[in-house]
Order: C-alpha cells, then sequence, then structure tokens
C-alpha cells in the first residue's frame, strides 16, 4: 500500500512538473509576440503551483516591465535576487526598472562592515552558506581521521594543521550562515504597489499625512495593526501604510 501511495505521490509531481514546463515555454512564447497580458497569466499560473525559480521572476520582471508596470516588475526583479543573489540580468533590469520610479529616497549612509556584508557576503544565499558549512564539516572530519591514523610525525602535523583550519573555517561559515538566515526571516523588505499613497503617522485614516510615495519604492515592514502596517524608507523616515498597498518579498 505505501509503495503504490508513493508511485501515485511519484507521478503527481512528475506530471506537475511536466505542467510547469509547458506553462513556461507558452508564457515564453506570448512574450516573444508580445502578448505580455497572456505571458503573465501563464506565468502566474506556474507561481501558483510553488515551483518558483529565479527565472520565473525574473521573466514576470521582464513582462511587467514591458507594460510599464513599475512596481510588479521592481517587485519580481528583488525576488529573483532574494532567490539568486547573483543574478546579474535581476540586478542590471532593477537599475532600469528604478529608474521609472518616481520616489527619489536617499539611503544612510554604510558602515564598512555593511559594504561588506552587502558586497560579499549577501553574494550567497543562506542555502549556499549552508552547503559550505556542510562541506567544511565533512573535510574538518576526514582531516582529523587522517591525523589519527596518520605514521609519521610530519604527515600528523600537516593533517591536524589543515584540520584546525578546516574547523575555523567550519564555525566561520557556519556563523554566517545563521546571521544571513535570522536576517532572511527578520527583514521584511516590501515593495509599494499602489499608484501613489499618503503615509500617516498613525494607522487610522484620521491621521495626519507625513509624506507620500509612489508605486515600486523598497520599504522594511516594522509592525502591523489591523490593516495597516509601519513601515521604514531606506533614508530613515518612518509611518504608517494600508497593508493592501504594500508586498511582501520574503513570501515564498
Amino acid at each position: 500500500m505505501k509503495n503504490i501511495l508513493f508511485l501515485v505521490v511519484l507521478m503527481a509531481n512528475s506530471i506537475a512538473a511536466q505542467n510547469s514546463d509547458s506553462l513556461f515555454v507558452s508564457a515564453n512564447n506570448f512574450y516573444k509576440i508580445g502578448s505580455f497580458e497572456k505571458a503573465i497569466e501563464d506565468y502566474k499560473k506556474i507561481e501558483a503551483q510553488n515551483t518558483v525559480s529565479t527565472e520565473l521572476y525574473l521573466n514576470l520582471g521582464n513582462t511587467h516591465y514591458k507594460l510599464n508596470q513599475v512596481g510588479p516588475a521592481i517587485y519580481y526583479y528583488e525576488k529573483a535576487l532574494k532567490l539568486d543573489p547573483a543574478n546579474n540580468d535581476a540586478a542590471n533590469n532593477l537599475v532600469f526598472a528604478k529608474r521609472l520610479a518616481l520616489d527619489n529616497i536617499a539611503t544612510v549612509p554604510k558602515t564598512i562592515f555593511q559594504r561588506f556584508h552587502e558586497n560579499y557576503l549577501q553574494q550567497l544565499t543562506y542555502n549556499a552558506w549552508a552547503g559550505l558549512a556542510v562541506l567544511f564539516s565533512f573535510l574538518t572530519a576526514l582531516l582529523f581521521l587522517l591525523f589519527y591514523f596518520a605514521y609519521t610525525p610530519r604527515k600528523k602535523r600537516i593533517y591536524f594543521t589543515a584540520g584546525g583550519l578546516s574547523c575555523i573555517l567550519f564555525i566561520f561559515i557556519l556563523f554566517i550562515t545563521n546571521n544571513q538566515y535570522t536576517r532572511f526571516q527578520n527583514n521584511k523588505e516590501a515593495i509599494v504597489f499602489a499608484e501613489k499613497t499618503a503615509i500617516r503617522d498613525a494607522p487610522t485614516l484620521n491621521a495626519e499625512a507625513i509624506f507620500t510615495l509612489h508605486e515600486g519604492t523598497k520599504v522594511v515592514v516594522l509592525d502591523a495593526v489591523d490593516n495597516w502596517k509601519k513601515i521604514q524608507l531606506a533614508d530613515g523616515k518612518q509611518g504608517w501604510i494600508i497593508a493592501d498597498e504594500i508586498k511582501l518579498l520574503n513570501s515564498f
């Protein structure tokens, strides 16, 4: 009975994968002939099946960009980079899409550590760092086994030194992995989807509007009350926005 259930699940997954592949081909064909709305429909069907990928998000971003839909274009380019920070196409296209956004938010100057983290550590996802941690854990174990079974003092010194360095790298990478995962979980970034919206100083429509944002602006969500989200901009400004007017980036 268990074998039958396993085969059923396996066949269902295989059919779903084939369906996603055919939808992807269909969406790409629609994109090539300029039927961007139909392309988006097929891409969205793939997304609804939870078979997301950096290529899917890149293509969705490109399709929305062709339709001059700034908010969705930036949103999907950002999501593509969340899955693969090394996706140069998504990074380059994001630059062009941001030029269409109306809000020009100045960023707070970053420290040396923040720049190092952004330019180097964030080039890999936490899953990639976790893979490196596993690799170095095996390497450390292997080197200490070789040290244990080595017969000559010279070989023991070599294996012990190499094992010690590998262990240090393993601990360092493990720390980076945990840091990246924590940042991913806690960093609730979002993109404004409303064409124009007033940001208020309290979570109510009667509150004073302190500034205005337009679609495509990236914000960080700090808090939530009912149907309101407290956000912060790159320049440090804070305020409340209606929850439906933004979309979270970490919703995979």
